[in-house]
């Protein structure tokens, strides 16, 4: 029974992290951590720094960098800076094993309309070279929103887990063409 089990968590967490959808390419039930990327035309003023406010506020037809944190022992998702539509950019952390704990959809929410791709890139000081994972692209179209399971797109690059000691200088390069909500969920796994 306990290898059934095991064998059973293995083919789902495998199913997941792989982005083949369980029920219906369906975003999983249960609690969640809620990111909304939101496009603006004009660079948003006025923003706290630190508001944990759930959103992060991006360049509508431009593109916007987020700065990705780890989060310190025993703190989790939080905005950091949410204006990504300044030069600095905005500021997002995370879980240290997110890549380990987590599952990431995005969904794009709004009129429909515009698309956005989305890549997490980092610093490789041995090569002394900006590394970039798989990139994703974000399309609101017309009906419902489609959901997709960004896992391995948004928490690895290219297989190497987010805040990897062999990398720094996690990053999200967000190349907004019109789209003006993006909607990123954090499911434990």
């Amino acid at each position: 029974m306990k290898k059934l089990l095991a064998v059973a968590l293995t083919v789902a967490l495998l199913a997941t992290y792989s982005g083949i959808a369980l029920a219906a390419n369906d975003m999983p039930n249960g609690p969640h951590y809620n990111l909304n990327i939101i496009g603006m035309s004009k660079e948003k003023k006025n923003v706290e720094m630190n508001n944990n406010g759930h959103r992060i506020f991006v360049n509508l037809w431009k593109k916007s960098t987020i700065w990705l944190y780890p989060a310190p022992e025993g703190e989790s998702f939080r905005v950091l800076d949410a204006n990504a539509t300044d030069k600095d950019g905005g500021a997002f952390q995370l879980p240290l094993d997110v890549a380990a704990t987590y599952c990431v959809w995005v969904r794009a929410l709004g009129k429909p309309g515009g698309e956005a791709i989305m890549v997490t890139c980092a610093w490789d000081p041995v090569a002394e070279e900006e590394v970039c994972g798989t990139a994703v692209i974000i399309i609101r179209e017309k009906g419902k929103p489609k959901k997709q399971n960004v896992t391995y797109e948004l928490l690895t690059i290219d297989g190497v887990p987010l805040f990897d000691e062999s990398l720094v200088d996690y990053l999200w390069y967000y190349d907004n063409k019109g789209l003006k909500v993006a909607q990123l969920r954090f499911y434990p796994l």
